[in-house]
């Protein structure tokens, strides 16, 4: 394998399937093969899930309040997208799966501890990290890069939903964008290339984390990037 340990950040659409809202058992079905494939191969895995597919704090606007308790709400959202993951691992694999939190709610997860966080994973754990980094403002892309930091991941593998990678433009209403397989820091940014939240790339490229952009829905990606293979974009 190329890489020892990983951090795989999913959107809560990933979770979701073809609707907006909610959870798709499918989908939770798709993700809970790919990451065990993953761990299955030896390598070490964290996950950081979202709760885009609950609530998202942009729409504090829509429901009149303010931002920061909207994002607590899409906060909480992460943690039940944790629990419900756990579960469906459990269900397919006699691993270990330990959902920490960066909001302490010790009835239902760990609080995420370093130190502890790097325990489980060098005995082989799955460790889904919940709760972003406890704090309004933030997107998920943001502790995702930080948890990849913290515990000394060797890349963070970030799952696009109905996207392959890096384009030069938005495939989706753009026909003549073309795909980066592998691409520098440098060249995202100039060329304002919308890869991530800003400040979580930006916190990516001053650290040397390598990402790899992939599309979610593709079976046997992360699998793929992590034995060396080429695969979405790779950024560097």
């Amino acid at each position: 394998m190329s890489y020892r340990r990983v951090v795989i950040k999913l959107s809560g659409a990933a979770l979701s399937g073809p609707e907006p809202v909610g959870l798709d058992a499918d989908a939770l079905e798709h993700v809970a093969r790919e990451l065990l494939a993953v761990a299955d191969a030896g390598v070490q895995v964290a996950i950081v899930v979202g709760g885009g597919n609950f609530f998202r704090g942009t729409l504090a606007e829509q429901w009149g309040i303010e931002r920061a308790e909207a994002d607590n709400v899409g906060i909480l959202g992460t943690v039940m997208n944790g629990l419900i993951l756990r579960g469906v691992l459990n269900a397919r694999s006699e691993r270990e799966v330990r959902v920490m939190t960066a909001v302490p709610i010790p009835a239902v997860a760990e609080p995420f501890i370093r130190l502890r966080a790097q325990a489980h994973l060098d005995r082989g754990h799955l460790v889904i990290l919940a709760g972003g980094i406890g704090q309004p403002y933030v997107t998920t892309d943001y502790p995702a890069v930080q948890r990849a930091l913290e515990l000394q991941a060797d890349a963070l593998l970030v799952a696009k939903n109905g996207v392959d990678g890096v384009y030069s433009a938005d495939p989706r209403v753009d026909p003549d964008a073309t795909r980066y397989d592998r691409l520098s820091f440098a060249d995202a940014i100039a060329g304002d290339l919308r890869v991530m939240d800003p400040a979580a790339f930006i916190l990516a490229r001053d650290h040397g984390l390598v990402l790899h952009v992939f599309d979610a829905g593709r079976t046997g990606a992360m699998r793929a990037i992590v034995a060396g293979e080429s695969v979405g974009t790779k950024i560097t």
